[in-house]
């Protein structure tokens, strides 16, 4: 078995590029996630999982990370990524963590997946503490992507 991550943050970031994986790419590094190998995760913040404002993590780490992005190449276009968990009133319940990409602005981003996050603790029947968003919004110049995400991670031993 997998051991249980113990803490998360919130990391967002835009970037163009000439093609359209050369822009994610771009967008992992203002993120500051460019440099691990991101395992994608879905939805559910592990119980007593801690917040930390930043990410230190060695080089080529394997990072669990629930994440939303998207891609444009349309000149103009506004693109936005958005990322929420939901904190649960008990620390030994857990937690919920949504995403959401789209053609708008950031604010609209954030209000969409707070709701999400809402929505789904009322689904579990949940008491929820706190909702914590963070979200980005980018106009596209050449080709570019947003990109938010959860990093579920470990204690650096």
């Amino acid at each position: 078995m997998l051991p249980v991550p113990e803490f998360f943050t919130l990391v967002v970031g835009r970037g163009e590029g000439k093609k359209k994986l050369t822009a994610f790419d771009s967008a992992l590094l203002d993120a500051g996630v460019g440099n691990m190998n991101l395992l994608r995760v879905s939805s559910v913040l592990p119980p007593r999982c801690s917040f930390q404002p930043s990410l230190k993590m060695p080089f080529g780490s394997l990072l669990p990370i629930a994440y939303g992005s998207i891609t444009s190449d349309v000149p103009g276009e506004t693109i936005s990524a958005s990322i929420g968990v939901g904190i649960p009133e008990d620390p030994d319940s857990f937690g919920m963590i949504f995403e959401f990409s789209g053609f708008c602005s950031g604010s609209e981003a954030a209000m969409k997946v707070e709701e999400m996050v809402r929505e789904a603790f009322e689904m579990r029947s949940l008491a929820l503490r706190e909702v914590k968003v963070k979200a980005i919004d980018h106009v596209i110049g050449e080709c570019g992507t947003v990109f938010a995400g959860c990093p579920l991670f470990f204690p650096i031993r």
